[in-house]
């Protein structure tokens, strides 16, 4: 007959966790003499059984008083593990779906998609550090853990490097600022205490680990430092005047004005602005005695720019605003290939004294690869004569009338977003003119005090930019078209 114990209990690890095997084969473990008791009972071992018999248990590397265990500093440290990995989890998430679900470019799709399966494995690793702060049943909770940490020291580290080139306070930095902190903590916690231990081949690990943190880095900073070139944006846009006619009970004659755009480009776009306005010319005519040269540079002088025209027979150049409207909604999108065309007609006197017509037909875009429009808030449309809106109002005296358009926008790359203050989409309308179409984010004034280096870098930014159309003709063709 044996006289070996049933029952053994081993020495504390590093962590006071005491093994117990009994016949020869791994039963459990315990923290505590209370917790061996428990595992005893579990196996059907009676509570009043004496744990100092030698005859029954042998005890190990210590005896039954020896439980080094720190229940509540493991416990804390294992909170935190769980808490922390939990918050970059969610964290993740709400960074990439965005991306994930609504980029336009693949690049950006292909982040968003990233972001999300680091939030899949950091909500792995936070079941994993239940069982890495506890038992450890599983071999390879460790590594999990690790690995957890690991994405999001690199999540938070990137996110604050893109900080840093604004520097701009935002709610999201109370979130990856601590967390970049926390996982500085967590990653030499796991490192000192060896966590990849226990895997079967470490070194493929290790490598497997960095060839992903590479690629997620290349990635990263493809869809984050890199702006599209190769689909530049192409408008057709184009103004004609057609056949006029004569109206028999009026001394009018009805001109026609077709104007059309199509986007002939790679990249769907919003139209942030647009305006077409129709002026007819009135002029001084001579024999065409002066010098063509002196007329430039009489031109130039008077308009005061470094572009002029002149003409041998006409001086005196004057243009009256006939008439000016929009010909497409404020923010509505132009898809690839998608064209629009508004005619209009307006009136002009048979005795007038214009001798020339002209239309100008201008467009201001952002690209929707680029970034997305709150439409509906853009749309709300603001009367600067209104009195009672006094973030948006300005005396008629000296603005005139003016409808304010501006509305939230949002990169396309959702790291952009959480590492910047809100960028606004501004336009100004006013007939006879479009007046400003801007992206920034100080409040709107009317005066346009801001820091226009930042305006021009955000409009760089959002792929914002101008497209225009002119069109001239004879008020004699005109004229003659209608049978005048």
């Amino acid at each position: 007959m044996s006289i070996r114990p049933w029952i053994i209990v081993e020495p504390p690890d590093g962590r006071g966790l005491r093994r117990v095997t009994i016949g020869g084969e791994t039963a459990g473990s315990a923290w505590s003499r209370a917790g061996l008791r428990r595992l005893l009972g579990r196996l059907g071992y009676p509570e009043t059984m004496d744990l100092d018999d030698p005859a029954s248990v042998c005890w190990r590397g210590g005896d039954s008083g020896t439980w080094p265990d720190h229940a509540l500093r493991r416990r804390s440290v294992t909170t935190l593990l769980v808490a922390g990995l939990l918050v970059s989890m969610v964290f993740n998430a709400v960074i990439g779906w965005p991306d994930a679900s609504g980029a336009l470019t693949f690049a950006q799709r292909i982040t968003g998609v990233l972001f999300v399966l680091s939030g899949v494995i950091l909500g792995a690793a936070a079941i994993a550090a239940l069982d890495y702060g506890g038992r450890r049943q599983f071999r390879a909770s460790g590594a999990i853990v690790l690995l957890g940490v690991i994405i999001a020291l690199a999540t938070d580290g990137l996110l604050l490097l893109l900080w840093f080139e604004e520097r701009e306070y935002t709610r999201h930095l109370l979130i990856y600022v601590p967390s970049l902190c926390w996982s500085v903590w967590a990653l030499f916690l796991l490192v000192r205490g060896r966590s990849w231990k226990g895997i079967p081949q470490p070194k493929k690990f290790a490598a497997g680990v960095v060839a992903t943190g590479l690629l997620t880095a290349v990635s990263l900073a493809y869809s984050t430092m890199y702006q599209p070139a190769a689909a530049p944006m192409h408008f057709t846009l184009r103004a004609e005047f057609g056949k006029a006619w004569e109206d028999r009970d009026l001394s009018f004659v009805h001109v026609p004005l077709t104007l059309y755009m199509k986007n002939t480009g790679g990249i769907p776009v919003y139209i942030v602005n647009d305006i077409y306005t129709v002026r007819g010319r009135v002029a001084l005519y001579s024999k065409g005695e002066e010098d063509l040269a002196e007329e430039w540079r009489a031109s130039v002088g008077k308009q005061g720019s470094s572009e002029g025209e002149a003409e041998l027979y006409v001086d005196g150049l004057r243009y009256t605003t006939i008439s000016s409207g929009r010909f497409y909604d404020a923010g509505s999108s132009l898809d690839v290939g998608q064209e629009y065309a508004l005619k209009h007609v307006f009136q002009l006197p048979k005795d007038t004294g214009f001798d020339i017509l002209s239309v100008e037909m201008q467009i201001s875009y952002m690209r929707k690869d680029r970034g997305r429009l709150d439409v509906e808030e853009f749309r709300s449309s603001h009367a600067s004569w209104n009195e009672y809106d006094r973030r948006y109002h300005c005396e008629p005296a000296i603005c005139g009338g003016q409808l304010i358009y501006r509305g939230r926008v949002l990169h396309n790359n959702n790291l952009i977003n959480v590492t910047r203050q809100p960028r606004y989409v501004t336009a100004v309308w006013s007939p006879g003119g479009q007046y400003l179409s801007s992206i920034s984010s100080v409040p709107f004034n009317f005066r346009g005090l801001g820091d226009y280096a930042e305006e021009r870098r955000e409009l760089e930014r959002y792929g914002a930019a101008k497209a225009r159309a002119d069109a001239e003709i004879s008020v004699a063709e005109v004229l003659s078209s209608a049978g005048v």
